[in-house]
């Protein structure tokens, strides 16, 4: 297409024509889709999982307090939802405690709600990736007494990498996960093939995904956010076409584009 005072043609946009599954709401959501519009997508915002309080409240309020006192000296936090339950909690993490952040959307969270960061894996946005990276962090110091805050459903791999490494570890369910039905429009326009690409960003999404939507159609792109995330779907039954380089949105939109651009 060439406009009329004959300019070089206008480049079709990556995702013009895919409508693209968005499995979370918020500002999340919000921000994924904004930037599949850029790239000419019709994101579908269909929220699968939701977050709930945990079901031990007066545990986790116990465990903030004597954060608040200074009996840790780090803790670690392995999502964003954690930073909204530490916000909601007023939790006050003291000088005196450090803060590791399993990537950087973590960290970001941390630092929009006025939390300090002081690790951030550099490669591997993953706790793997931060078990590598802790012993360099902390000059290896043993035992240090670290609080870790997690959702009910996740495996407990930072906590036991700490503890085989000597550190006395204490682990606190902050939140738990739960499943939210998608519309039913948006389950027949899977099932009919109308929706081009999936985005999965994590096990729980992965594990409503199949069991809402699957089996999903072979036309159909199933994209996650990184290699934990894929051995997860394909515990839960669910293909994994293509995984994003780096544990964040705009890789895992990355992973989209290129995927469209084979395709053609």
């Amino acid at each position: 297409m060439t406009t009329s005072t004959g300019s070089t043609p206008t480049a079709p946009k990556p995702l013009a024509g895919w409508r693209v599954l968005v499995p979370r709401g918020g500002p999340w959501g919000d921000s994924v889709a904004a930037d599949l519009r850029a790239k000419g997508a019709s994101p579908v915002v269909a929220a699968m999982i939701n977050f709930a309080p945990t079901a031990d409240a007066p545990a986790l309020e116990a465990v903030l307090a004597r954060l608040a006192e200074g009996e840790f000296d780090w803790m670690t936090v392995t999502s964003a939802t954690t930073v909204d339950v530490l916000s909601a909690q007023r939790a006050v993490v003291p000088a005196s405690t450090r803060v590791a952040a399993v990537g950087e959307t973590t960290a970001a969270a941390l630092v929009a709600a006025g939390y300090k960061v002081d690790l951030v894996p550099s490669e591997d946005n993953s706790a793997r990736g931060l078990l590598e990276e802790w012993e360099t962090a902390t000059a290896g110091v043993v035992p240090l007494r670290v609080l870790t805050l997690r959702s009910e459903i996740a495996k407990p791999l930072l906590t036991e990498g700490l503890k085989r490494i000597g550190h006395e570890v204490e682990s606190v369910v902050a939140y738990r996960t739960i499943g939210v039905s998608v519309p039913e429009n948006v389950v027949s326009d899977v099932a009919d093939g109308l929706v081009q690409a999936i985005l999965v960003t994590s096990g729980s999404v992965a594990e409503q995904v199949q069991k809402q939507l699957g089996p999903i159609p072979e036309g159909t792109l199933v994209a996650a956010i990184g290699p934990q995330t894929a051995r997860d779907a394909q515990s839960f039954g669910l293909r994994v076409d293509v995984i994003a380089e780096e544990r964040t949105a705009a890789s895992l939109i990355a992973a989209v584009v290129d995927a469209a651009a084979a395709r053609r």
